[in-house]
């Protein structure tokens, strides 16, 4: 670890700034003139036009946004889609049902007919970018607060987005880069339509769960498979019988030629967030004070979760992907504080802060930079105990359904108690469905304990800063009981589930809102959750101008470096090669540590284990050596492999392709060791884990029986 640390410190400001190959998200609108000639070198056939065109079809084509924050891409010309598992995991649950759970069996629809509407799913393609950075900064000047600059920036944005939506063709975003120093416009089409064409069980889509998260070896068969559709005419459309299958500008070729160790790969995706450029300070807030309280609400949330869903299939259906998710940045954050812990990051930034800070108070400099460091620092310092604070309410809010429910529907609430009867009438249906899907799935048994024990733990832990009032009364009048109390309240609500809330539409006189328990409650925590001190705004205006300033100044103090911008779910290409990841020891099934095979899945195999119990048909295609044309040239099935992309979530289902631009694997996961790279990249340790095409192929045709799909496919061998 000492030499990683050395190695860091060598760094301006902890990476941003000094890029190796196989670092950075980048535009794809600037390949040309940043990344091509290195891209070439590594092994890249393509050109930059092939890879992202505003004229013609490009590889930029093929690759779209899922369900907001995942991404996949297109692999036939009938629109089928490739991405993970876990991206379509509420998707599946939700389609699954005791009686037909085909998030644990698999489904795979026998043709177009048998597919399966996947209601709220939405992707969407990306049209095309481009620089408003000038036009944006025209309108505002140095003299502004931060806050009236955020006004004027956001009057020219809703100008810009008007006049690229084509009248509502697209949506446009202009998002902010380099903490508000530069500006890009994005153009992208949606659609809604989309339906699921195959899911392998969860044994295999989610082999290993928990415990194999983040880490490495993998054997894990990530993968599902859906299909995009739309109106006869080819333009987006909400779901009808009618539609007909996309026919994409561009799909990927899938590549079965295999891959060794250093061959040049890339990855397209939507990445939805970095850290890269924050100040030392913020990682030390992260560490010490928010993160940890992040992982211990998560945890508590899990365990609730956990033991109702382990008594009850319905159960374990309805609240299946909520606890993947709390489950998956429950470790990512632990793992994020010994990582950044173990790399020093926190006093590396420092020394480099020093740096800038001796640059930023240069007579030429200081005007303008020399409080930056100072007053980010400030900000910091008064504002350590409420990130605490704020984690422990986040993730109740994360994790107890009831903290928001009561406060979103209060506003109907009262609308309809205080309407005349004919306003009721006309508005109750539409209301009634509303708030049906709100409890859709909730278990009351489970929404008490996890409600009361999340109070105990924000009560207990909160210390270094004011709870919310209501809370703090709840806590003197009750003892401290949280659990009386929530039980009593859920007695007497009209919010405690759907059945209360139809009660109450049924007979609305006589209820008054403002004091049922839960409904104060909920707005309690609301509020909290919003609360901003005078003091608080100050410093908080401050710091933004500053942090703005930072990130500026380290640009023009080393000018001729190449940059790029934290990842902020705008689509973004990463390259570097397929890697090994160094070990003082072979921990692997494979000859080499880069890849894993079938043989170490059957190997981790335990009879009756929910995370690493095979399906005995894949256990029985194993023994037969059955692989048909998907083993690599040893004779061996690969399952997953090494890149060291530099990814993030939101990566997640993101198309490896290879040096010609053909599709040999889905990104999937990142590895314990570079936990912390979503602050730092380290060129040691940072890997992308990657479910290999060929172990996908496999799955759907030998193991699935489900060739079809795989004849849908342009395969090259």
């Amino acid at each position: 670890m000492k030499k990683i640390v050395l190695f860091l410190s060598a760094l301006l400001f902890v990476l941003p700034v000094k890029v190796k190959a196989d670092e950075g998200m980048w535009f794809l609108m600037f390949l040309e003139r940043l990344n091509q000639r290195d891209m070439e070198k590594m092994g890249l056939q393509l050109t930059a036009e092939e890879i992202y065109s505003i004229n013609n079809h490009s590889l930029k084509d093929a690759i779209v946004q899922f369900d907001g924050g995942c991404t996949a891409e297109i692999v036939s010309s009938q629109g089928l889609v490739l991405t993970n598992h876990h991206c379509g995991y509420d998707k599946i649950a939700n389609l699954s049902t005791p009686e037909d759970d085909i998030l644990t069996n698999g489904f795979w629809a026998k043709d177009k007919q048998s597919e399966r509407e996947a209601k709220g799913l939405s992707v969407r393609f990306f049209v095309r970018m481009d620089n408003v950075t000038d036009r944006i900064l025209s309108v505002v000047d140095d003299k502004m607060s931060e806050l009236d600059r955020e006004k004027a920036i956001n009057k020219e944005i809703a100008k810009i987005q008007k006049e690229n939506d084509e009248g509502g063709k697209y949506t446009v975003s202009v998002r902010s880069f380099f903490q508000g120093n530069e500006f890009y416009y994005f153009v992208y089409q949606d659609y809604t339509d989309v339906r699921l064409v195959g899911t392998p069980p969860n044994s295999i889509g989610k082999y290993g769960g928990d415990t194999d998260n983040w880490e490495w070896p993998r054997h894990t068969g990530d993968f599902s498979i859906f299909r995009v559709y739309t109106d006869k005419e080819g333009n987006p459309a909400p779901y009808s019988p009618e539609n007909i299958p996309m026919a994409p500008k561009h799909y990927l070729p899938v590549s079965t030629a295999g891959i060794k160790e250093g061959d040049f790969s890339m990855i397209l995706g939507y990445p939805g967030r970095t850290n890269r450029w924050m100040p030392a300070q913020g990682v030390e807030q992260n560490i010490k004070f928010a993160y940890p309280a992040w992982v211990e609400g998560s945890k508590l949330g899990m365990d609730v979760m956990k033991k109702y869903m382990s008594e009850n299939d319905e159960v374990r259906l309805n609240y299946a992907s909520k606890y993947a998710g709390v489950a998956n940045y429950w470790k990512n954050r632990q793992g994020m504080i010994d990582a950044l812990t173990q790399h020093q990051t926190v006093a590396v930034k420092t020394e480099n802060e020093k740096a800038f800070d001796s640059w930023a108070n240069k007579e030429e400099n200081k005007a303008k930079y020399g409080d930056v460091i100072n007053d980010i620092n400030a900000y910091y310092a008064a504002t350590n105990e409420k990130a605490r604070h704020d984690n422990y309410l986040i993730s109740m809010m994360r994790t107890s359904s009831m903290v928001a429910i009561p406060y979103r529907l209060a506003g109907g609430v009262e609308k309809f108690a205080l309407g005349k009867k004919s306003t009721r009438d006309e508005m109750r249906g539409e209301f009634e469905d509303f708030a049906s899907n709100l409890y859709k799935g909730k278990y009351e048994p489970l929404e008490r304990e996890m409600l009361a024990k999340q109070l105990e733990l924000y009560v207990s832990k909160s210390e270094g800063y004011e709870i919310a009032p209501y809370v703090a009364q709840i806590q003197k009048e009750y003892k401290g009981d949280f659990t009386k109390f929530v039980n009593e309240a859920f007695s007497k609500s009209i919010f405690a589930n759907i059945n209360t809330l139809k009660a109450f539409l049924d007979k609305p006189k006589g209820v008054v809102i403002s004091r049922d328990p839960l409904f104060k409650l909920s707005l309690a925590l609301m509020e909290k959750s919003r609360h901003k001190t005078e003091e608080l705004a100050k410093l908080e205006d401050k710091y933004q101008k500053a942090f703005r300033l930072l990130v500026d100044g380290l640009q023009k103090s080393n000018p001729d470096k190449k940059y790029y911008p934290d990842a902020n779910s705008t689509l973004r290409l990463t390259y570097g090669t397929v890697k090994d990841l160094p070990r003082g020891k072979k921990v692997n099934d494979a000859a080499e540590n880069w890849f894993t095979t079938l043989k170490g899945t059957v190997a981790k195999h335990i009879p009756g284990d929910e995370e690493f119990e095979n399906p005995q048909k894949l256990i029985d295609l194993y023994n037969a050596k059955d692989y048909g044309p998907y083993a690599d040239k040893a004779g061996h099935l690969p399952v997953n492999f090494l890149t060291n992309h530099d990814i993030t979530g939101g990566n997640s289902g993101s198309p490896v392709l290879n040096a010609k631009g053909e599709l040999i694997g889905l990104a999937f996961d990142g590895n314990i060791e570079a936990m912390a790279g979503d602050v730092i990249y380290d060129p040691e340790l940072q890997r992308t884990i990657n479910v290999d095409i060929r172990y996908v192929l496999f799955i759907i045709d030998k193991f699935a029986g489900a060739k079809h799909i795989v004849d849908e496919m342009t395969i090259v061998k």
